[in-house]
């Protein structure tokens, strides 16, 4: 039987995502903030075949105690401000040096989906909106936000492979959070533990839809960063999902309650609701366009597979493709609107013409008559 794994120099990075603006300007905020916020750079080897073409502004919010079942905890706090409208806060929990595996476990099953740390998190939120207002549009608070935990391991005792570590099976129960002793299955072990990568003998990534595990000899926080920006772009789509259905109800409810009446027949009762739906659906392109360019790929490096790996285990894909069907389908709505007022337009055109050829006849004959 293989020794227990020990944990010499670890964290727990809690992060707490929320859609507060249309739009950030991140040089207005960086103005604002002054010496407190820095811009997001990734410094890992192969780090220059990912482009961040805004990236992300990071502020210190210093020492927060967080409260935990052994009590009160001082964590790191950092958030950081997306140009596409999102904002995440981050938790750093630190874990004592020697923990083993098991009491691990019961540490991060605490922390996932922890109302203590959506409740800090939110507390530190609020003043940094207030700070960040001049430089917010579009300022909002949706009512959902995104949750995921990274296990960031620098060290451990033996300093073991990274083969040595993917092969044990209490690592799909600490990306769980499953605290029961008793076995997962092999297959559901296989599903957690499918999305993992090694550059170094030395270093091991583990992405599943709720956590992952990054062991990173290096110190190097470019992966957590990366599957940062993955789930800020996940809670983006979710957020125009939710607008896209919202909107796409109303102009169907508005659609109904203009229905054609015998005095709109020289004049479509939709042309103003035309002019909205375009101007929605040009808007609506602008921000999903923000949020797909947050991170591009130059090359096919292992950041980039990492991240690549980290869209697919978080469903983004699914998401994108069910922002841009709406998307379709509010064009649609558009170019049915737009055919309606240019019937129209057409009538009022064609109406004025025999208007005026009735009025012309009229006159000839009035003329006639009168000679």
């Amino acid at each position: 039987m293989s020794s227990p794994l020990v944990f010499r120099k670890a964290s727990i990075f809690c992060y707490r995502i929320f859609d507060i603006a249309d739009e950030i300007e991140l040089e207005s905020a960086q103005k604002i903030l002054s010496a407190d916020a820095r811009r997001l750079r990734l410094s890992r080897e192969g780090s220059q075949y990912l482009e961040l073409p805004n990236p992300p502004l990071a502020i210190e919010l210093g020492k927060k105690n967080l409260s935990l079942r052994d009590g009160p905890c001082a964590v790191d706090a950092v958030a950081r401000v997306f140009d596409h409208g999102g904002a995440s806060v981050i938790l750093k929990v630190p874990v004592a040096p020697g923990i083993e595996i098991e009491p691990l476990i019961a540490l991060a099953d605490e922390l996932y989906d922890s109302k203590a740390v959506d409740k800090l998190c939110l507390e530190l939120l609020e003043p940094l909106r207030r700070v960040l207002a001049p430089a917010i549009q579009g300022a909002h608070l949706w009512d959902q936000s995104e949750s995921y935990t990274v296990i960031f391991v620098e060290r451990i005792d033996g300093d073991p492979p990274a083969k040595e570590i993917e092969d044990r099976v209490e690592l799909a129960r600490l990306l769980l959070g499953e605290v029961e002793s008793q076995p997962l299955s092999e297959y559901e072990r296989k599903q957690v533990t499918q999305h993992r990568f090694s550059y170094r003998e030395t270093d091991l990534v583990i992405v599943d839809w709720n956590s992952a595990f990054v062991y990173e000899p290096s110190g190097s926080s470019d992966i957590p960063d990366i599957l940062e920006i993955c789930n800020a772009q996940l809670l983006e789509f979710r957020f125009y999902d939710n607008l896209l259905d919202t909107n796409i109800r109303r102009i169907y409810a508005e659609v109904q309650r203009k229905r054609r009446s015998w005095y709109s027949i020289l004049r479509s009762p939709y042309s103003l609701l035309a002019r909205r739906v375009l101007a929605m659906n040009l808007e609506m392109s602008e921000f999903v366009e923000r949020v797909e360019n947050s991170l591009k790929i130059i090359a096919d490096f292992y950041l980039a597979k990492v991240y690549e790996a980290s869209l697919r285990r978080l469903r983004i894909p699914a998401w994108q493709a069910s922002v841009t069907r709406k998307q379709q389908m509010l064009a649609q709505v558009y170019q049915l609107l737009k055919g309606d007022v240019d019937i129209n337009r057409s009538l009022t055109l064609e109406f004025t013409i025999v208007v005026l050829i009735v009025t012309e006849l009229v006159l000839g004959v009035v003329s006639i008559l009168s000679r």
